[in-house]
């Protein structure tokens, strides 16, 4: 289970009071990084997920047991593979106005024929897949079964 995530954004606040709408949470200052922003929605998982100044990159300590640093690169890419699917608890309509309001792109999509997710594209840059209460079931549904996971991958090709 994942319990949070972190992710990088050219203005951390705004994206992360934005998260917090679709997931009806609550966002505030993150300490441990200057600059950066948590959103929580308080749930039984522990849900977070952490905005970064866009260029903070983290790296391993030096020392053998020295924790992890925050670094800064002066030239990011604007794009990620990195990329999540959250369940929401709200609908796709008001998704889309939360989306709409900050100038981001929200569609809905299929993901071969599997379950739907709404492509939430944060800054337009960093794409979020937000799963509906609808769309969290058909993705259980579709994840909870092993084997129904080893035919699709077995017949995937490269």
């Amino acid at each position: 289970m994942i319990h949070h995530i972190s992710v990088s954004a050219k203005n951390p606040q705004l994206v992360a009071q934005t998260l917090a709408k679709v997931l009806k949470g609550q966002a505030a200052p993150f300490p441990p990084h200057p600059g950066s922003y948590i959103v929580f929605p308080g749930d039984e998982h522990g849900t977070a997920v952490e905005v970064y100044p866009l260029g903070s990159e983290i790296v391993p300590g030096t020392a053998p047991d020295e924790q992890c640093m925050f670094v800064h690169n002066d030239n990011p890419s604007m794009f990620t593979a990195t990329h999540a699917a959250i369940s929401v608890p709200v609908t796709q309509e008001e998704i889309e106005q939360v989306g709409m309001s900050a100038g981001w792109r929200v569609v809905r999509c299929n993901r071969d024929s599997l379950f739907d997710v709404m492509e939430f594209w944060v800054e337009n840059r960093l794409m979020i897949e937000l799963l509906t209460p609808e769309m969290a079931s058909q993705y259980l549904a579709f994840t909870k079964h092993p084997e129904k996971l080893q035919e699709v991958f077995a017949t995937a090709t490269n």
